[in-house]
């Protein structure tokens, strides 16, 4: 497994717009992973109040709703979480390659951030892991990473979507 060097500096999610695409399939998982998810955007100074929480039936239909948050103008990321867990057919190949692909794209297509927070896992522990066990909370590092990518996109040159920035 890699390592993850921290990011150095402030993260200020006071003026950061934020929307969350969320796949109620495996929702046993996806929950944690959305309590993690605002409890990071809580800590780094979003308003709750101004994060939409979309729920879509999966991870193969968070493409379309995050493209369509995303070239809104009214969000500068989304977070995309769920849950894609392995079983006996290939049906996780397709839905997990899909899913990234997508997100993928809507986010070169918009230029905001679209951050990757659905687990690919063998299994159901892995997936718990992930949401909350031992190995953390993948939500609440999605949180994180959009915050990031929202402070760095603003403080690059060229042009943007003009999220209102």
């Amino acid at each position: 497994m890699g390592t993850y060097t921290e990011h150095e500096g402030s993260i200020d999610g006071a003026t950061a717009r934020v929307a969350i695409v969320a796949g109620r399939f495996n929702d046993h998982v996806t929950k944690p992973l959305l309590e993690g998810c605002l409890d990071g955007l809580a800590e780094n100074g979003v308003l709750m109040e101004t994060v939409q929480v979309s729920w879509v039936p999966g991870a193969f239909e968070a493409p379309v709703v995050a493209k369509r948050l995303a070239a809104s103008g009214v969000v500068d990321a989304v977070i995309c979480l769920g849950a894609v867990i392995r079983g006996d057919t290939p049906h996780f190949e397709y839905v997990a390659g899909e899913c990234a692909a997508g997100l993928m794209r809507a986010s070169l297509d918009t230029g905001v951030p679209i951050v990757f927070g659905v687990l690919t896992t063998d299994d159901v522990e892995q997936a718990m892991a992930r949401a909350g066990g031992g190995e953390g909370n993948k939500g609440r590092e999605a949180a994180v990473t959009a915050l990031e990518m929202v402070s760095l996109l603003r403080g690059l040159p060229g042009a943007a979507t003009d999220g209102g920035n």
